[in-house]
């Protein structure tokens, strides 16, 4: 008995993971078909949500969209490099101010006092406003790329097939009142 759950054992292993599952007889191919379902009836949007969430892109792999990583990681990696840059100008400048306003002559600023303090300060300043929005920017990116993957998810299984007809007619309706009118008319079949 246990010889023979052994060789029942090995048989299904063999059809699973070989593809032999037609050698088997016709009930094992048939029950192999049920359990096997296509890609778009397994897909769950929840998932591509939290991979999306979890790791920027992950969620567009997981629809399937490969294009679409690309731009995302693009998009993140332009505004990162944005909050970067305007953060190390930001402290340049803002050294340079602390540097005229600290009342020691034997500290000097990098720009040798070509600015006043007023002027440094006022770059310092706009360079902070930008990296704040270099900041923003970054989490709408991340938000959007959120949104794009949850809402393709839900979008896996729709079907855009050749069966979709728009029809434009008189409505009858506005029409026994005296007044114009057309109706849309979507047909699915």
């Amino acid at each position: 008995m246990i010889a023979r759950l052994l060789h029942m054992l090995f048989t299904c292993l063999c059809a699973g993971f070989c593809g032999l599952a037609a050698a088997q007889g016709p009930t094992m191919a048939v029950q192999d078909t049920t359990r096997v379902l296509d890609w778009r009836q397994r897909h769950e949007p929840r998932r591509a949500t939290v991979y999306s969430a979890l790791l920027p892109g992950a969620g567009q792999v997981y629809n399937r969209k490969y294009w679409k990583v690309p731009i995302v990681l693009g998009g993140l990696g332009t505004c990162i490099r944005f909050v970067q840059r305007n953060g190390r100008e930001m402290q340049r400048y803002r050294d340079a101010y602390l540097a005229i306003i600290d009342g020691d002559p034997a500290t000097v600023d990098e720009f040798n006092g070509r600015f006043s303090a007023d002027a440094l300060r006022g770059v310092a300043d706009q360079y902070q406003r930008w990296r704040d929005l270099s900041y923003i920017f970054t989490a709408g990116v991340y938000l959007l790329n959120i949104v794009d993957a949850t809402v393709d998810a839900h979008f896996v299984r729709f079907d855009v097939g050749r069966d979709l007809s728009l029809d434009l007619r008189p409505s009858p309706a506005l029409a026994a009142q005296h007044a114009a009118g057309i109706t849309f008319c979507l047909r699915v079949r």
